[in-house]
């Protein structure tokens, strides 16, 4: 099968999306499918060998030179390589972007409106280019903020479109007025010309069939799946000290400050210490404050000596760090659809300790390597870990558990077999006259 998929550039940061569709991608390459995936607004950054096309459509600096000035809207399109090359955008990609929603709300409004927005060469070039090239089965678009692309390229290649749903409600209810209200009503215009969703937990398929009113039988759930060949998920390295590991983006919505809350709780236990508080992930710029804010507090506390905060790590450093912990939680305040870091520390062995939302309870009913608490509830998620820290068996069990779990619904090749799946269906006589 031959599957067109794009997905969106972060610039520098670990974006979960483009680590999630570069692995697939590679996923679906090894089981025989010949797959493009071609990256938007920037390269893409990845943890594992980079399966993307290096050309990038809808260049972040035309997309944002074209949104504040009229006359890079109609500049011929021999000039825009300047800024459309490689060099260029691989150049502003090095430099943290901020990615607050607040700032975005003209921008994504104005790319959702497709050919009648600012952006509308960036579309003819792009059209231009798929008309040009060998013609696929299937096109995957990155998520609904993208889903302006979906009649244009449905016109000119006459093949069904997939759109994955992988998180995007929190951007979206992060846009100011009128933005957000405007950004939800255009993408709810465009849902008839998408011919399958592929949200990547049941708990978004039923969120995001009510937020965005997509029919049911639009959902075709494809799981989350992870790379285990290079995890280790061998016995624990013995330490005396107790590591417990946050592994996600820094920022208030993901709750690094609720497991600091947590950590001084814990410490003032007896039997607790010795112990340590990891954390690791992307920073953006406008969140450095609120890292500062946690730094200060901790020290407060009287335990700035045993929280490190390590940045943002490739796949090596990834592997090393969550290897290091005997527990990882990632208390988050909101209703996460994906939970990637999950996957990743319970194919290394460690257990995990989460809030009972989003999509946390159906990974960990499945891979059973973890701990379910009280949404909420910090003493709840508190007990969680210190049950783990008092019976180090029963942590061993639970992260074997999830070293099979992982590998039995969460694997690279079983979301590609999954995806693959879905996209068959799509190329059917009777689903494509349908």
């Amino acid at each position: 099968m031959k599957i067109l998929s794009l997905t969106a550039g972060a610039a520098s940061m670990y974006c979960g999306s483009c680590l999630r569709d570069n692995t697939l991608a590679s996923a679906l390459q090894a089981e025989g499918h010949d797959v493009v995936l071609v990256p938007l607004y920037t390269p893409t950054l990845t943890d594992e060998r980079n399966v993307s096309q290096d050309k990038v459509f809808f260049g972040g600096i035309s997309v944002y030179l074209e949104q504040h000035s009229a006359l890079f809207r109609h500049t011929p399109w021999l000039v825009d390589r300047l800024w459309d090359s490689h060099w260029a955008l691989q150049a502003a990609s090095r430099r943290s972007i901020p990615v607050d929603p607040r700032l975005l709300g003209e921008l994504t409004v104005s790319i959702l409106r497709g050919e009648h927005g600012r952006q509308r060469k960036e579309f003819r070039k792009l059209l231009q280019w798929l008309e040009s090239e060998p013609r696929p089965d299937v096109v995957n678009l990155p998520y609904t903020l993208l889903i302006s692309l979906a009649e244009p390229i449905k016109k000119v290649l006459e093949r069904p479109i997939c759109c994955t749903l992988q998180g995007e409600d929190l951007f979206l209810e992060g846009l100011l007025e009128p933005y957000r209200s405007q950004a939800l009503d255009l993408i709810r215009a465009n849902t008839p010309h998408v011919d399958a969703f592929l949200p990547v937990s049941h708990y978004y398929a039923e969120f995001m069939s009510g937020y965005l009113g997509i029919p049911r039988y639009k959902m075709h759930v494809v799981p989350l799946g992870v790379s285990v060949e290079d995890c280790s998920p061998g016995p624990r390295q013995g330490s005396e000290v107790f590591t417990l590991g946050y592994f996600a983006r820094v920022a208030p919505e993901k709750g690094l400050h609720l497991l600091c809350e947590i950590y001084r709780r814990l410490r003032e236990k007896p039997g607790f210490a010795p112990a340590r508080l990891e954390a690791a992930g992307y920073l953006a710029p406008e969140h450095k404050g609120y890292l500062q804010g946690i730094e200060q507090q901790m020290d407060e506390w009287g335990l700035a000596g045993e929280f490190h905060y390590r940045g943002a790590l490739d796949r090596e450093a990834k592997l090393h760090f969550l290897q290091g912990l005997d527990v990882l939680s990632v208390p988050s305040p909101y209703n996460e659809p994906k939970g990637l870091y999950l996957l990743e520390a319970m194919a290394n062995g460690v257990p995990v300790v989460q809030p009972r939302r989003g999509a946390f309870p159906e990974i960990l009913e499945k891979t059973g390597g973890g701990i379910l608490a009280e949404p909420e509830d910090l003493d709840s998620i508190a007990e969680a870990i210190l049950t783990l820290r008092r019976n180090p068996a029963l942590a061993r069990e639970l992260g074997q558990r999830g070293v099979r779990g992982v590998r039995e619904h969460y694997s690279a090749v079983h979301m590609a077999r999954r995806a693959a799946e879905v996209y068959s269906s799509l190329t059917q006589p009777a689903a494509m006259s349908a």
